[in-house]
């Protein structure tokens, strides 16, 4: 069996240790060394099982008199050694070294320009291969930390990835990278993994599964959440895998790793169900938010007490939110050719999936996203930061979207099959939710009557359809789309006693000609100029344009 002394670290020139306790001639120096964990809690005694190299960068040590406690569990807990790091303090703090000559446990220095990486590297190069299930009990012990402190596993398949020498990735069913090696995959092999998981899937083909990509082979392993399983999607018309999941992407043929191995990979893929049981309970709670709204908006609840409701929710408990968050609303379907909708439980998960994307449109971070589903459409709300000055500007962008659900949508739907979504303006206050909500879906509609398989349509869109849309449209949303458009002209004519708004109508009822409108209004034709201009300044929009001004004579039409 490999081992590793500590002396030996001291002839690594690479490494540049540095001996502040210990005699370089004594015994000590001849421990071995099992494990190499960074530790940088106070009380590190339940994740050490003895001969550890524990790594340490000092952020528990705040002042003198620190050192002591964590130096006695280090000797109680059998370590080898402590190699404490010089970045966080610009030094090892004497009283460290104190701790350390008092206990008799070796003290190395590691300057600021070496890595635990490195140092990590070279003792699990050397055991590794001769002692799996040591790696494992230290995979094992850093799941456990890492579960305490709620963080994520990229420190621990960072490390894996020196130790072994492969790259460790999770990904999710689209081949977004969640966690791992850097950089990620490029986004034709990650969707081709995610492709190929979800085919072994539906087969129900026993895990791993082993795909090789352009001469790589790779092997492919679930990451479920035991307490709340992946949702499937209903085997129809070849639909049918299951959306939400979470894979571990090794990048070698595991089937003929030695059964020390096989207990690593075990390890590393509870790792990642760990970090993927918090992530679902973070959804779970943002999920019901958006649950809790829908409910209220369809409630006699009065629109001023919709957001001391939401406060007794567990995300209002959790965020400490007091207020309206001011919020975007999407409404997606989906129709398979022949075969019925598509799922709203899918769409939900791939809406959400393109959202949080590194090439999303935002991106937007998913702690910003709730979803639910409703009458056989996914619901989303996502959260739009608050302006400094001026009116809210529009997260997302629909071009942007749609693109991204194209991507990531490529290789579900079929000839024939098809996805609409439809998006609202900021939400500035409950009392404009309904509006919203009624705005996206009519958006998702104008969305369904235009070509392509994957359209994704917003206000903009909206304004420019209305015309053809007006019969269709609920009173609510007509009388809040003309509000909308006309409202800052109504408001200036009452604060200045303009006529801004009838010279508006004057102007689209004669076609927008200066000379008949000019005649018709009694103006000399720059004094009618004025006038548009002014109106074109306080509405933003340019009437030369003529979907401008098929807007303004839908919003004169919905009053």
């Amino acid at each position: 069996m490999t081992i590793v002394l500590l002396r030996e670290l001291l002839d690594i020139d690479k490494l540049g240790l540095r001996l502040l306790v210990g005699d370089p001639d004594g015994t000590a120096l001849d421990r071995a060394v099992r494990a190499v964990p960074t530790i940088d809690r106070a009380d590190p005694g339940r994740f050490l099982t003895g001969g550890e190299l524990v790594l340490t960068g000092l952020a528990w040590w705040q002042r003198d008199g620190d050192a002591d406690s964590f130096v006695r569990i280090l000797d109680r807990g059998g370590v080898a050694a402590l190699a404490a790091g010089e970045v966080e303090h610009g030094h090892v703090p004497d009283d460290l070294v104190r701790a350390c000559r008092r206990h008799g446990l070796p003290l190395f220095a590691v300057r600021p320009e070496t890595s635990f990486a490195a140092i990590t590297e070279h003792v699990l190069h050397r055991l590794h291969r001769r002692d799996g299930s040591g790696l494992a009990a230290m995979v094992e012990r850093h799941r456990r930390l890492l579960s305490d402190d709620q963080s994520d596993s990229d420190p621990v398949l960072e490390l894996l990835q020196h130790s072994l020498g492969l790259d460790v990735r999770v990904l999710s069913s689209t081949g977004r990278q969640i966690a791992g090696a850097q950089p990620p995959p490029r986004a034709r092999t990650a969707v081709a993994l995610a492709a190929r998981y979800l085919a072994a899937r539906r087969a129900q083909e026993a895990a791993p599964h082993r795909v090789t990509l352009g001469n790589r082979p790779y092997s492919l392993l679930p990451v479920r959440n035991a307490d709340a399983p992946p949702t499937p999607l209903p085997d129809t018309a070849g639909h049918g895998a299951e959306l939400g999941d979470w894979l571990l992407v090794v990048e070698a043929d595991t089937s003929s790793w030695p059964a020390t191995d096989h207990e690593l990979l075990d390890r590393i893929a509870e790792l990642a169900a760990d970090a993927r049981a918090e992530h679902d309970r973070g959804k779970a709670v943002r999920n019901d938010l958006a649950r809790w709204i829908l409910d209220l908006l369809r409630s006699r609840v009065p629109f001023d007490e919709i957001p001391v409701r939401l406060r007794g929710t567990a995300y209002g408990v959790l965020t400490g939110t007091e207020d309206w968050l001011l919020c975007q609303v999407v409404v997606a379907q989906g129709q398979l050719h022949g075969a019925g909708p598509i799922p709203a439980v899918a769409l939900r998960e791939l809406l959400e999936e393109a959202l949080v994307d590194a090439e999303g449109p935002g991106p937007v971070p998913a702690e910003h996203i709730a979803a639910t589903v409703d009458n056989g459409q996914a619901v989303l709300f996502v959260l739009v930061p608050e302006p400094t000055d001026g009116p809210p500007q529009l997260v997302l962008d629909c071009a942007a979207l749609e693109q991204r659900l194209g991507t990531v949508l490529a290789r579900w739907l079929g000839p024939g099959d098809s996805v609409s979504v439809g998006i609202s303006s900021p939400v500035a206050g409950p009392e404009n939710a309904p509006r919203a909500l009624d705005d996206a879906r009519t958006a998702m509609r104008v969305a369904a009557g235009s070509p392509g398989k994957v359209r994704v349509r917003g206000p903009d869109d909206l304004t420019s359809h209305i015309l053809t849309l007006l019969p269709l449209i609920p009173a609510r949303t007509r009388h809040a789309f003309a509000t909308r458009l006309l409202g800052p002209l109504r408001d200036h004519d009452s604060r200045h006693r303009t006529e801004l708004l009838p010279t508006l109508e004057a102007f689209l009822d004669c076609d927008a000609s200066w000379t008949m409108c000019a005649a018709q209004l009694r103006l000399h034709v720059n004094s009618l100029r004025q006038r548009v201009a002014r109106i074109e300044q306080i509405t933003g929009r340019d009437l030369s344009r003529l979907e401008t001004r098929l807007d303004f004579l839908a919003a004169l039409r919905a009053i």
